[in-house]
């Protein structure tokens, strides 16, 4: 009886729409973006055909659209790379995953939607999914600092290229509080990096600090009694994130007689999101 089933089943494939062998979704890890912030974007393809289907063997089998509430079309400023040939068999679901915020123009707040059109090479036709909206907003202005990009080793007597840090607060879905740094030119002409740094509570006041080597030195509240200490270098790479437990003392930034940034007071916490990356000794 399963036998028959199954082969009835097959036989009926073909009689059903193409919407309903293979189905495109987009998902994406959040509702509301800053900005110029990554947008990591999932395409799920679930083949339900009877037959395996490949994709991505040329570079327009997965086209992306964005546009606004208002119909506006997004300008794209280039085609979002997406090569990399693979397999789909009947009953199976795979997932291709992309960063759309490079290579579209959303500078300006408000409501959009995207969607993804994925070519089915063996049957020469197009599926589109449902579009999936999200937010442009923007945060508030916590504090900024320009800094000078030290030089390289052995290079001197050279005009030193000036950037800007830019401390940012954003409420998230207007429930969660959302501490981001934005990284740019002097001018803020010249975007190089915006993310968020982590969440926070909404009565933390930040602590940010420029050591000598213009690495910037950030601690705040991110709990009840947690604190989080993040350091971020001159090129937006945050190279320290450790967590903090508010004790006897407040965790607070102070620098020591080397004149090195350094965490005072409180208990440090390990945590999986440490950077580095904590080194826990095994149980015996």
């Amino acid at each position: 009886m399963k036998i028959h089933v199954a082969a009835l089943g097959c036989l009926l494939l073909p009689l059903l729409p193409l919407s309903a062998q293979v189905t495109v979704d987009v998902t994406l890890e959040q509702e509301q973006f800053l900005p110029g912030e990554s947008l990591p974007t999932a395409v799920r393809i679930t083949n339900r055909s009877g037959q395996t289907l490949r994709f991505g063997s040329e570079p327009d089998w997965l086209v992306f659209s964005v546009e606004s509430s208002d119909g506006f079309v997004v300008v794209k400023n280039s085609e979002v790379p997406v090569l990399g040939e693979f397999a789909v068999e009947s009953s199976q679901m795979a997932t291709r995953r992309v960063d759309l915020a490079p290579h579209f123009v959303l500078s300006r707040t408000g409501r959009y939607k995207v969607t993804a059109t994925v070519r089915v090479r063996e049957w020469d036709t197009i599926l589109n999914s449902s579009p999936t909206a999200f937010d442009i907003i923007n945060g508030a202005r916590l504090w900024t600092q320009e800094f000078g990009v030290p030089l390289a080793p052995g290079v001197t007597n050279e005009v030193p290229e000036v950037r800007k840090y830019i401390l940012q607060q954003a409420n998230y879905l207007r429930t969660q509080l959302r501490l981001y740094l934005r990284l740019t030119d002097a001018a803020e002409s010249r975007l190089i990096k915006v993310f968020p740094i982590g969440p926070m509570v909404s009565f933390s006041r930040p602590e940010p600090q420029l050591d000598k080597f213009s690495n910037l030195h950030l601690l705040f509240q991110d709990g009840a009694r947690s604190f989080n200490y993040t350091v971020v270098n001159p090129d937006g790479e945050v190279v320290l994130r450790q967590t903090y437990e508010y004790l006897n003392t407040r965790p607070r930034l102070q620098v020591d007689e080397s004149g090195k940034i350094v965490v005072t007071g409180g208990v440090r916490r390990l945590a999986t999101s440490d950077v580095p990356a904590p080194q826990i000794p095994a149980r015996p």
